[in-house]
């Protein structure tokens, strides 16, 4: 285990809990714009613009610490398991030599 990966995972957690509220705040947004503002419109493409602008440190954060989860995973694949028993080997069978 990694001591970074604590931070890290706080920083992956916090920026998807803030992208989140990003995004409930851009459908709130998208859903008090004037029927005439589409994709295209000025109305539209500001908002967005905003949104995006706001989000981008966030997906940052991801870019750069994202690649602990792949860490993690590798790391839990190969460390044994406190959970399955230690494998006890087979008991060494002796033939008797016939004489």
């Amino acid at each position: 285990m990694q001591s970074r990966w604590v931070y890290q995972l706080g920083v992956l957690r916090d920026a998807l809990d803030r992208l989140d509220e990003l995004h409930e705040q851009w459908l709130a947004t998208r859903d008090a714009l004037p029927a005439t503002a589409k994709p295209g419109t000025a109305d539209f493409d500001d908002a967005l613009a905003e949104h995006h602008a706001e989000s981008w440190s966030y997906l940052d954060d991801w870019a750069t610490h994202g690649k602990a989860l792949r860490e993690i995973n590798s790391a839990a694949r190969k460390a044994r398991s406190p959970l399955a028993p230690t494998p006890v080997p087979a008991p060494v069978r002796r033939i008797a030599a016939r004489k």
